[in-house]
């Protein structure tokens, strides 16, 4: 566990506001954020961190999703790039088809034996129908909103993006025309 007392706590904090980790050492700003609890269904699948949930969601209608668990690999982060593995989701029924993990296909969930094809993602008609409604705040016609499954209030929309990526596509093994 990374606990920290309160003191290192108004550190960290009173170093942002002062510009320690700002490109330009000018002041900036600190966000506190609600912790996220993960959903105990996770647990069999990741090492540590927080997996989520992409959905592309184009003019109110969700066309593409994955889930991004967390790897041996990726230090507990689900960002793709680090080396998390993108796992395409059927969006009919909410259950995975393949994986990725840099690229590369992945059949298994590194570091175990478990099978990235065929689990089922729990609250899947409510991940969509936030999605969609994400999307819609946003403004925005093509969206890619991430969504976590905390373990106490359920599914929660992390953040919305205005250019999501294209490992979605190699994740579902198929393009977004």
């Amino acid at each position: 566990d990374n606990h920290i007392d309160i003191h290192e706590l108004e550190r960290i904090i009173f170093g942002a506001l002062d510009g320690e980790h700002s490109l330009n050492n000018l002041p900036d700003a600190a966000f506190i954020e609600e912790r996220i609890i993960s959903h105990t269904f996770f647990k069999k699948y990741i090492p540590k961190g927080v997996p989520d949930l992409r959905v592309i969601v184009c003019n109110g209608v969700p066309v593409m999703a994955m889930m991004r668990l967390p790897t041996i690999y990726s230090d507990g982060k689900a960002n793709l790039h680090l080396g998390a593995l993108g796992v395409g989701i059927d969006m009919r029924t909410g259950i995975t088809t393949y994986g990725v993990v840099n690229n590369q296909p992945a059949m298994y969930i590194p570091g175990g034996k478990t099978k990235v094809r065929g689990i089922k993602i729990p609250d899947w008609d409510t991940i969509l129908e936030i999605s969609v409604k994400a999307q819609q705040c946003s403004k925005l016609g093509f969206a890619g909103i991430d969504v976590v499954i905390d373990q106490h209030k359920g599914p929660l929309v992390l953040e919305i993006n205005a250019r999501p990526g294209l490992g979605i596509q190699v994740a579902n093994q198929a393009s977004l025309r």
